[in-house]
């Protein structure tokens, strides 16, 4: 779950980490007064809220030196479409504009706390030189990285927060501060069980102040039931469908395609989308019924695929190891009596009791109970592919291999 840069600076200021007076969030340019007013003297930053890097290039990010600038500002970023490198073409609707005082800024410095899948330990990445170019250095100057692995456990030592500190030459009397201040981020990162924290710009201002100009913090979906304030929040990047699945407990993303994938598991229904891709067609969805899904659950799921205006065929693909094929088979039978079925659905069972999944098929009032020879050269799946057609009976389908 990815936090808006207002909601990453209200955990910073929680932790005790620097960052600039704000003004709050406003929705539309009428509360911009007292925006400003709360923010203090101006000058201000206006900040789109959106979950996307690169808002200063695409308009996101203003300096207003006036209240008459600031609203003029405000009018245009309330509503506006922002596109950036992130975004793509589509843009994203900018609902939310926080509106900071601005700072005085010396120096800027990149400063993150990332997973580093590979060693499995927190690890942060600095750089001395910060900014909206941070992944032009990345690519042109890797030596400019800096690269340190965290214990979990201990968090960031005092010493690796003094070596870091020398390595991005924080001035002296400021050492402290930063080792403060990275010990601090490194402790959100473990306590919210975040996969990204990221401060960009982290700057130090003419009076050699340290502050979070800016706060990105991505949690991991999988630890909420940890993170229960987390948990409560909307997230403003899923869909309706998608809000939908997780209420019920299912894995599901929505995609651009037009063929609907229920698997149960997430490495299979990867699989899954990959042969759909292979085989010419393009996957609506991602979704993951799990390896317990009860009757009801597999019952919404194919539901929520059905909601999707742009399916055109479903396709589900179960391999039943903890989840029975006699279960999936029942719960695609009751979705079939909830919905008024007018899409083409091929089913792929195989593993634990597929004969009773298969059986459950035949009987149900929509089959014909006539299997498709094996050995078809369009199926190695023969005998346990299904398909309802868009006529009135359920009979024995192709499955794309």
């Amino acid at each position: 779950m990815k936090l808006l840069e207002y909601e990453s600076k209200d955990i910073f200021r929680a932790y005790g980490i620097p960052v600039p007076p704000t003004g709050g969030v406003i929705k539309d340019a009428g509360k911009l007064p007292n925006a400003i007013k709360k923010a203090g003297k101006g000058p201000w930053v206006l900040k789109a809220q959106v979950l996307a890097g690169g808002r200063g290039k695409g308009g996101g990010v203003k300096l207003a030196k006036t209240p008459k600038d600031a609203r003029e500002i405000a009018k245009k970023m309330v509503g506006m479409t922002l596109i950036t490198h992130q975004t793509g073409p589509e843009g994203l609707l900018v609902k939310e504009v926080l509106v900071d005082k601005a700072s005085d800024i010396s120096r800027e410095i990149y400063f993150s706390i990332v997973m580093d899948r590979k060693s499995g330990k927190p690890t942060i990445i600095a750089s001395a030189e910060g900014g909206v170019e941070i992944e032009v250095l990345a690519k042109e100057r890797p030596s400019a990285i800096l690269k340190m692995p965290v214990d979990p456990d201990r968090g960031l030592e005092a010493y690796q927060g003094r070596r870091l500190a020398y390595a991005l030459d924080i001035p002296n009397d400021r050492v402290l501060d930063f080792v403060k201040m990275a010990t601090k981020l490194v402790k959100v990162f473990l306590d919210l069980d975040a996969s990204l924290v990221e401060v960009n710009p982290l700057i130090i201002t003419p009076k050699n102040e340290l502050i979070a100009l800016d706060a990105k913090i991505v949690t991991d979906d999988n630890a909420l039931f940890r993170q229960e304030s987390l948990a409560e929040r909307r997230d403003p990047e899923i869909t309706a469908l998608e809000r939908e699945a997780k209420e019920v407990g299912l894995s599901y993303i929505a995609l651009d395609g037009n063929i609907g994938c229920m698997v149960n598991g997430a490495g299979l229904a990867m699989g899954t989308m990959d042969t759909v891709s292979l085989a010419g067609g393009s996957p609506a969805n991602f979704l993951d019924v799990g390896g317990g899904a009860n009757e009801e659950q597999v019952t919404r799921a194919l539901q929520i695929i059905l909601k999707d205006k742009k399916v055109t065929a479903v396709l589900v693909n179960i391999f039943g190891g903890i989840m029975r094929c006699d279960t999936i088979a029942k719960g695609v039978i009751a979705a079939a009596k909830k919905v008024k079925l007018k899409l083409p659905l091929i089913v792929r069972l195989e593993g634990t009791n597929v004969k009773e999944g298969k059986a459950a098929i035949r009987k149900s009032p929509r089959s014909n109970g006539r299997p498709r020879r094996s050995g078809s050269p369009t199926s190695r799946s023969t005998e346990t592919s299904a398909a309802w057609s868009t006529g009135p009976a359920l009979r024995w389908g192709r499955w794309i291999p």
